[in-house]
This record gives structure tokens, sequence and C-alpha cells, in this order.
């Protein structure tokens, strides 16, 4: 796998995608005599699938991969990841750091523009990043900008926008003030809840980002059409700066949630582009056509340690420890994965150029006959005779219910636990388990920004990621010292630590570390995919 390095950073996906309803129309329209009238007049048409409708357009509340996926082709932050990963500039063709690291200040470009033709400019930015930290929005990717001077005591509704390190110091300068110097800054503004919003635009209609007549771009591309939970039609932004590097002239996605129904779709030429069907792997896998890239994050469980038997950290080791990551990943997901055996993806570098994973070694590790015992001794401390009943719930995708059948009659087999599989709507299932109202549920993470705090800091108390109920104060305080660390190499020994006692404490086991796995046709070239989350059309191509 490829190492990222401290400061070589790519940023958050895909987590697995949300489920939604499947429409096995959904696309279908592309067949239409429209259509082909636009590839044979020469336009390039990319037909993709998003596999659900977007959680939201508005860049701070759409913190996932299907609403990334569209949002970082309409739009673009002061930086954006190149194709090597590595963050460029982008609406800022150039800024200045301050000596002690702690002010950036962005020169804007004179020729970014909106796709209403109006200039974008620093105003937008303090409106955007404001808007984002503001305790109204609940924004879930707000702890993302803790590093902005104020940030964090306005976000808690303790402080005011006043006080925020973010200043238009005119129309194309914009100034920002860090509570420390934050090596990853240039790649974590890269992220999609970091764009900027069309100010005026959002005043006059606070649910501008809702349809496609109101929605205003910045990016490569401009939205041209939404029918939702059937498909999106993006069209080339002419008033992008950088429009004479982008090929394609429409992208269509469609809402397919069921990989089966998406394969099918590519066979018979309705998509440019597929997942592969877990049950067609071992014949697909080694295709010429498949290209597998890296992606930084895992699959795992979360425990609700506030429901029984789960507030019982043996018993919780004893159902992680039942679970046989390898056979998971060789005759359940069969996707060339790697078993998870710690939070932290494979691929960091510490400042002795060792890897995070190798080095913290293997935390979680199948042991049928160390889970028997630890389960033994966790019902005796509760007073057991037998376990309260257990529901594992998973989002109502078919990836999604494999796995989940696989979990549970692994852990029946290897320590006797018999649960209950519950399938919830992608709709609800993120608000219920936000709620804790889920037992023990299935979940991902992928990174927003290539360093390990960005997995860890997922579990501090009172973090919107934890969803858990798990709290632990030794945990917090390593990852605060982590954050406040500057000599690198201490910080790495911090965060060994604290990914120690997470998976000690297990409040989560983890699965597999996800890659990408995508069979493309012939004629498609140049879509980038960002080990840490981020799809890029802008340099995307479709030959005749």
């Amino acid at each position: 796998m490829k190492k990222w390095g401290i400061f070589l950073f790519s940023i958050v996906m895909v987590l697995v995608l949300a489920a939604c309803t499947a429409n096995d129309e959904a696309g279908q329209e592309e067949q239409d005599e429209g259509v082909q009238s636009e590839e044979s007049g020469g336009e390039k048409v990319l037909r993709m699938n998003n596999g659900t409708e977007p959680t939201s357009m508005n860049p701070p509340i759409g913190f996932d991969a299907s609403s990334w996926n569209v949002l970082n082709n309409v739009m673009e932050g002061l930086t954006r990841l190149g194709q090597d990963d590595q963050p460029q500039e982008a609406m800022a063709e150039s800024w200045v750091v301050s000596e002690d690291g702690l002010t950036y200040t962005f020169s804007i470009r004179e020729d970014a523009n909106w796709s209403n033709g109006e200039p974008v400019t620093a105003e937008d930015f303090v409106y955007a990043w404001t808007y984002m930290l503001e305790p109204e929005t609940a924004s879930p990717a707000a702890f993302l900008a803790y590093f902005i001077e104020g940030a964090e005591t306005f976000n808690a509704g303790e402080g005011s926008a006043e006080d925020l390190g973010l200043e238009a110091v005119d129309e194309k300068t914009f100034e920002v003030t860090l509570t420390q110097p934050t090596g990853a800054f240039l790649n974590i503004i890269s992220n999609p809840s970091f764009f900027p919003v069309h100010k005026a635009t959002a005043e006059e209609n606070p649910e501008w980002f809702a349809e496609a007549d109101t929605f205003v771009a910045n990016g490569p591309f401009k939205l041209a059409a939404w029918e939702h939970d059937s498909e999106i039609v993006m069209e080339k932004n002419e008033e992008y700066w950088d429009a004479e590097t982008v090929k394609l002239d429409k992208v269509h996605w469609a809402m397919v949630s069921d990989t089966n129904t998406e394969y099918q779709m590519f066979e018979s030429g309705d998509l440019d582009m597929t997942e592969i069907p877990a049950d067609s792997a071992e014949q697909l896998i080694d295709s010429e056509n498949v290209v597998i890239e890296d992606q930084a994050g895992l699959a795992f469980y979360r425990f609700n340690v506030e429901e029984e038997p789960f507030q019982n950290k043996k018993i919780r080791q004893a159902i992680g420890k039942a679970v046989n990551q390898q056979e998971l990943v060789d005759y359940v997901t069969k996707m060339g994965e790697v078993p998870a055996t710690g939070f932290v993806s494979p691929g960091f570098e510490d400042a002795e150029g060792n890897d995070f994973r190798e080095t913290n070694g293997d935390l979680q590790t199948f042991d049928a006959e160390e889970a028997k015992r630890l389960l033994e001794e966790g019902m005796e401390e509760e007073g057991y005779d037998e376990l309260p009943a257990i529901t594992l719930t998973y989002s109502n995708t078919e990836s999604n219910r494999i796995v989940a059948e696989a979990i549970q009659q692994m852990v029946s087999q290897n320590i006797g636990v018999d649960m209950e599989l519950s399938a919830s709507e992608s709709n609800v299932f993120l608000d219920e388990q936000r709620a804790l109202q889920h037992q023990l549920s299935r979940s991902s993470f992928l990174h927003d920004y290539a360093d390990p705090v960005n997995a860890l800091e997922s579990f501090v108390t009172g973090s919107s990621m934890n969803r858990t109920g798990w709290s632990n104060e030794e945990y917090d305080q390593l990852i605060a010292d982590a954050k406040a660390e500057t000599d690198e190499q201490a910080r790495y020994e911090l965060l060994y630590e604290a990914e120690k006692l997470l998976m000690e404490e297990a409040p989560i086991f983890t699965l597999h570390y996800y890659n990408q796995v995508y069979l493309y046709a012939d004629n498609i070239s140049d879509v980038v995919r960002h080990p840490v989350g981020y799809l890029e059309l802008k340099w995307a191509d479709k030959e005749a």
C-alpha cells in the first residue's frame, strides 16, 4: 500500500455507500434518443452510479461519499488534491504563511467565478466557514475546523463569530488565523466542508443547494438536472477558471444501491464503470479493466456501551475476537481487502519513517478460545446466567447484509452467542446510530485528511463521530496532547498509546481496511480516486 507520510496528505473514501431503495430504472433514460444524439453529436457523456441520493449538497452537511462524489466536482475550495494526491492551488492562486505558522493569507484568483458569472470572493469563504461552525448548523464536519482561532468555542455555543480567525481583507484576499501550527492545514481545507458558498444566493434562498436550478457552483462542473432518488446530471462549467482542462461535457449519475444491478447496467452499456458484485469477484478481479486503488479507511462495528450486555468490556472483546477477519475477506467480501488489526489504516509514516500500523502491531485478532474465556469472565462479572438478547443492525444494502450474516454465523459458531439481524433504511440508520438507538451496528470510517489523528479523534468524548456512548478521560487527554504536540515523533508516540487504549477498551471491533475496486469501460481514462476519499472528474476523459 502506498505511503502517504505525515505531510503527504490526501483527503476521507469510499465508505461503503449508504443504501437506498434500488431503482432498477435509474439511468435508463440515457438510452433515449436525446442522449444518443448528444454522444453521436460529439459530446462526451460519462455515465456513473452514485449508489444513492446525496445526503445533502450543502457542503458542511453532506459529510459522506454519496454527497462528496458530486460536490467535489461541482465545487472547489482554496486548495484541491491533484492527480498526485497532494494539495495544489485551486480557488487560491497563492498563499503566504506567517513565520510562526499561525496565519495563512490566501490570494483568490481574479478569474475565479461562480456559475452565475459573479466572482468568488473572500467574503464567500468567511460566510461558508462561519456557517459550518454555527451551532445551529449542526455540521458533522465542524470538528475539522477546530484548528481555527475561536472555532471550537463558537461551535460549542460559547463564543462569537467575530472572534473567529477568519477575515476578508479585501474582495480577493482571505486571511485565516490558527490556534497552533497545523501541518495538515492545506490538505484539510480541500475537504468539501470547506468549500465556499455564494453568500448572496444563500442569504436569499437558504435551500439553494436542494435543486439543480438554484444550485450555484464554482467547480469544473455545474448541476444541469436533478431527479431526486433517480439521477443527477452535471455539465461542464464554462465559468470555471480551469475549464480548458475539463474534457467531459456531461456526467450522468444513476442512483442504484444494489451492486448486481449496477454491474448489469455496466454490462448493457448503461454505465461506464462499476463496482464488482461480491459473488462475481473471483471471476472479475483479475480482469485487465479492473482498477484497484488504495483507500485510507476501514469497515468496523460499534458497540453501544450504554446497553446491556455491552457495558462490559470483556463481553465486547469476546464478540470482536469471535470474528475471523481473514475468512471474512477471503470468502465473503472477496475484493482483496486486508484484515483490520487496528483502527488506523496502513500507509501513515511517523517521523522515523515507520509505518504506523506495523509499529503499533495487531491489536484486533481472531482467537476463538480467548473469546470464550473473555465471554465467560464477562458474564460472571455481570451475574449473567445467559446473555441479554443482542441485535446487530446494518444499513440496508446487499453487501452489508452479507457481512452481517457472516458475523452472525461466526459469533454463533465460535462462542455460542446468537444475534438477531436488523436492516435499517439508510435515511434513518445514521440518525438512529447517532442517537445510540442501535445495540451493535455496522459502521465505516474514511479519512477526512491523511493523518492518524483524524481516525483516532473520532472517539473522544462528545464527538459526533463517536456513536458508542464510550468515554475515557485518559484517551481524551492523549488525543488532546497529540494535537498540541509539535515534535512529530513524540506526537506519534501519543497516538500509538491512544490506539492501544481504544482497542483494549473495545467500544468497536474492526473488520477490514478499504480499497477501491472498479471495472472501467475501455474508453474511460484519468478518473482519479484519492486514497482518502474524493473522486475527481476534472481530468477524466471518454474516447469515442
